[in-house]
């Protein structure tokens, strides 16, 4: 089964890079408030994984991009600050050959050689743990944010909408 797969390469690679984890089992969630609820963490501690095709100006790369769950992602800015023109979101059959899992499960992790792994830089600055779905919706990884910075080795790239 795929969640079981992917679920067990996180835990493995975590294991190995000794990393500062917890696996929490839970009801299925929702949105990211009802399951920021049930794992008894913030909203903002969430990391949320957008996986994105972005396009022009000859650059053509499937990014996934993660930010905290409180924010939005302005795919313009992603677009413009990784080298392409436009971006857009990948359909779920895109989404599930390059991250193995369906849309709400997706881990902070690229496991894929054509899927580029970037952050915006506010996931690192508020929180010191991250929570995200395990390749599951009923399974979730508490894990240190710096842990996640050190092993993940995301590219920092704002791309969070901004209130006017």
């Amino acid at each position: 089964m795929l969640e079981n797969d992917i679920f067990e390469r996180l835990t493995t690679l975590l294991d190995t890079q000794n990393a500062r984890y917890r696996v929490m089992e839970h009801v299925t969630g929702g949105r990211s408030e009802e399951v920021a609820k049930i794992r008894g963490t913030h909203l903002g501690q969430g990391a949320k994984g957008l996986v994105c095709h972005v396009k022009g100006n000859g650059y053509r790369q499937y990014i996934l991009a993660v930010l905290p769950a409180d924010q939005q992602a302005d795919l313009a800015a992603l677009a413009k600050q990784v080298g392409g023109s436009r971006a857009s979101l990948a359909s779920p059959k895109e989404v599930s050959e390059l991250t193995r899992c369906v849309f709400g499960t997706i881990p902070p992790f690229s496991f894929h050689p054509d899927l580029k792994l970037v952050a915006d830089p506010l996931l690192f600055d508020r929180y010191d743990e991250l929570a995200f779905n395990a390749g599951s919706l009923e399974r979730s990884i508490i894990l240190n944010t710096e842990d996640y910075r050190r092993i993940a080795v995301p590219e920092l790239v704002a791309f969070r909408k901004i209130a006017a």
